[in-house]
């Protein structure tokens, strides 16, 4: 009887020993879950971190020649990124070594970052390669932002004479030329640089600076309607013209051929609005006006580098949209200078 009971409850027994197994088991199982989806998502996030990685080695693998580098940093000093270039330019000579591009584009950061001396050391380098034009401009660029405009003409026509075509660096010539109080001599790289350049405001705007300074309001205004100029910039240029015409005395009228100086550069111009550019005056010889080109961009070629770099204390230099702000947003970026040309 007693064994027979005991028969009885053998199956319960195993049951309620074999409880505590099942329970073990079942936690290990979930453990093993939770586990695997924690390594899971930890593969995952490493193999977005080898897509980043390998993503990156590919970019940095397609600059394989010191042209695209050079494209590259280019790129970035159009944007406004001077400080950045440094140091892109930096890793480019330590890859491939100097060359003038590479010292051509190290002495325009310099100077667009407010250091003039080292950016003058960088420029005499220039003066025995190919890229001579550039030391030169460069120079003239340094002396007018040291308010020194008759040694700036002087630099800038050592560099026109061996770029006649470049516009921006004629406009550069017949601002400095006016600053000089050189007004006959800066009528022709003027012209030259409106028509061969004719969307480009600093073009538009020094010419119209020149015009009024030799009181050919008439030709001033007819300009400066053709491209849709707000009237702040207007007032700008006029200010600036007076104070040329108080620090050089009277200035008789300039006599023009018909046909032959003004109207074919207006109609040279395109109706579309363009770009405007503002006039600081300056209230002493010692600096220099600042002609600034309004973009939708950091991208725009700098105008009228006859001025304190901008960085230069890090603040003071107001900004063409500062000076501006209701014509930027119309504002449309220029065709980029090609490297081997003159600088921004």
């Amino acid at each position: 009887m007693k064994h027979a009971a005991l028969s009885m409850c053998a199956p319960q027994l195993r049951i309620a020993m074999l409880l505590p197994v099942l329970a073990a088991i079942a936690l290990a199982i979930t453990g093993c879950s939770a586990t695997k989806d924690h390594y899971a998502a930890g593969e995952d996030a490493q193999q977005r971190q080898a897509f980043e990685t390998a993503t990156e080695a590919k970019a940095s693998a397609n600059i394989d020649t010191q042209a695209t580098y050079l494209k590259v940093v280019d790129q970035m000093q159009q944007q406004g990124l001077w400080f950045a270039s440094l140091a892109h330019i930096d890793a480019l000579e330590q890859r491939w070594g100097v060359s003038p591009d590479s010292t051509r584009m190290r002495a325009d950061a310099l100077r667009q970052t407010g250091q003039a001396a080292p950016a003058e050391a960088a420029y005499k380098r220039l003066l025995a390669t190919p890229l001579e034009s550039a030391g030169y401009r460069g120079l003239g660029l340094l002396a007018g932002a040291r308010g020194n405009f008759a040694e700036a003409t002087q630099l800038l026509r050592q560099a026109q004479r061996r770029t006649p075509t470049d516009a921006l660096l004629l406009s550069d010539l017949g601002y400095a030329s006016l600053r000089a109080g050189q007004f006959d001599e800066a009528r022709l790289p003027l012209m030259q640089a409106l028509q061969l350049r004719p969307d480009s405001t600093q073009a538009q705007a020094n010419l119209a600076l020149y015009f009024e300074a030799t009181n050919q309001r008439e030709q001033a205004t007819a300009l400066m309607d053709a491209n849709r100029m707000p009237e702040a910039t207007r007032a700008a240029v006029r200010d600036a013209a007076q104070q040329m015409r108080g620090t050089r005395g009277p200035v008789a009228p300039v006599a023009t051929a018909p046909a032959a100086d003004a109207a074919p550069v207006v109609s040279a111009v395109p109706a579309a609005p363009a770009a405007p550019v503002a006039v600081a005056p300056a209230p002493a010889p010692d600096a220099a006006a600042v002609a600034t080109l309004a973009s939708d961009d950091a991208a725009a070629v700098i105008p009228l580098a006859l001025k304190p770099s901008r960085w230069a204390g890090m603040g003071g230099v107001r900004t063409a949209s500062q000076l501006n702000p209701s014509a930027s947003a119309a504002a449309a970026p220029l065709t980029p200078t090609p490297i081997t040309q003159g600088t921004p």
